[in-house]
């Protein structure tokens, strides 16, 4: 079978060491996280983990019910597709910065509604905020410049509470 990514978010139990059994499962059984964000919701009890991990389709289904069996999941969702989650991720990205190359490394901030977050006299780093297509086609027009660091969120995501009706394409 194909591996492919999937996402999923689970609301859990704000409490020590729960992340980390979240993490043991996956380890545990040889599983790899492409990324994984969790913070505390509205609710400071409750926390939500967004994890994006490649798998077959056989797999997902094996780890989606592992973590349901975990006691501190309260709930569990499958954010794979698109039109039924919100999903983004944040990055920054710190860019060698010269006479020669400011203007257009303004330029390709401002096509992707980035920011300019820290103006040092030899880099600049920048934040941008989209999917994860968005992240990596500004990362590739950033590169020619020159990254010298790079760090990125990971995926977060939100299910949209909009019936089908509403879903656009």
């Amino acid at each position: 079978m194909e591996e492919q990514f999937y996402v999923l978010t689970m609301l859990v139990a704000n409490k020590p060491g729960v992340t980390s059994r979240v993490t043991g499962l996956f380890s545990g059984r040889g599983y790899n996280m492409e990324s994984i964000c969790g913070a505390p919701t509205h609710d400071p009890e409750i926390s939500r983990i967004t994890i994006k991990t490649k798998a077959t389709a056989d797999q997902y289904i094996e780890i989606q019910k592992q973590l349901e069996r975990l006691i501190d999941v309260i709930k569990l969702r499958d954010m794979t597709i698109e039109k039924k989650a919100v999903r983004r991720e944040m990055a920054l990205i710190s860019v060698a910065i010269n006479p020669e190359n400011r203007a257009e490394l303004l330029q390709v901030v401002e096509i992707f509604n980035g920011k300019v977050v820290n103006a040092g006299s030899d880099s600049y780093i920048v934040e941008v905020t989209g999917n994860e297509g968005k992240i990596n086609a500004m990362i590739d027009l950033l590169r020619p410049l020159g990254i010298k660091k790079l760090t990125r969120s990971g995926i977060l995501a939100l299910y949209r509470e909009l019936d089908e009706s509403h879903w656009s394409d």
